[in-house]
């Protein structure tokens, strides 16, 4: 039997040791959710490799080990955060937040849209094995036009591809909260990048990783 947790310390060592993350909370999530129950079961082995994993038949991916805390890093999250994620997949990224944001009975919460219905149910699936259900919620629906009825967000975070921020969830961005998401064509290498919101008309973008996401599907996707 993999021992789990001797494996995510062995990553979380090399990560240290690379720089990938700065953020302990990122850490403390990690080794809380358990990557192995976001997957397939047949591929349960394969949980802690770094490096993506396909989705069934679905054409879309879990994210590397490394990235998924990256991207933690990248939405300075804090607790009692309210967060909108555009691409559920399996789940997993959206119970890394949910472990910060809705720790310790914080009121944080993760609302994540999901485009794909086979994976609406997996993500819910998943959820509710690990034990995030109460903290995430999932909807199925074009995740480029956000989800209004909990706006604003405190971050939003887009786990797809595509070459510009969808209008909606500019709007639905809290001020003084951030957008991160992978921007450029599908296909090639991304900017992971980092939007602020400083008021209604104006952002600032900082550029983070170059990075290599499924393309963002939608009426604002690609």
């Amino acid at each position: 039997m993999t021992d789990y947790k001797a494996v995510k310390e062995q990553l979380i060592n090399h990560y240290r040791r690379r720089g990938y993350v700065k953020d302990e909370k990122a850490f403390n999530a990690f080794m809380l959710v358990p990557r192995e129950k976001f997957i397939p079961e047949k591929m349960a082995s394969s949980a802690y490799l770094d490096h993506p994993l396909p989705l069934m038949n679905t054409g879309q991916t879990i994210s590397a080990p490394h990235m998924t805390l990256m991207i933690l890093d990248y939405l300075e999250l804090a607790p009692g955060q309210r967060i909108l994620e555009i691409g559920a997949g399996s789940g997993y990224q959206a119970a890394l937040i949910a472990a910060i944001v809705a720790a310790d009975e914080a009121p944080g919460h993760v609302y994540s849209i999901e485009i794909v219905p086979k994976l609406v149910e997996f993500a819910k699936k998943n959820l509710t094995r690990a034990g995030f259900n109460n903290s995430v919620t999932v909807i199925e629906g074009d995740g480029t036009l956000g989800y209004e009825d909990k706006a604003p967000y405190d971050r939003v975070i887009l786990t797809a591809a595509g070459p510009t921020v969808p209008p909606p969830l500019i709007i639905q961005l809290r001020i003084d909260g951030c957008l991160v998401m992978p921007l450029g064509r599908p296909g090639l290498w991304q900017q992971m990048t980092r939007y602020r919101k400083i008021n209604d008309t104006e952002l600032i973008e900082e550029k983070l990783s170059s990075v290599a996401f499924v393309p963002l599907r939608g009426k604002y996707g690609v």
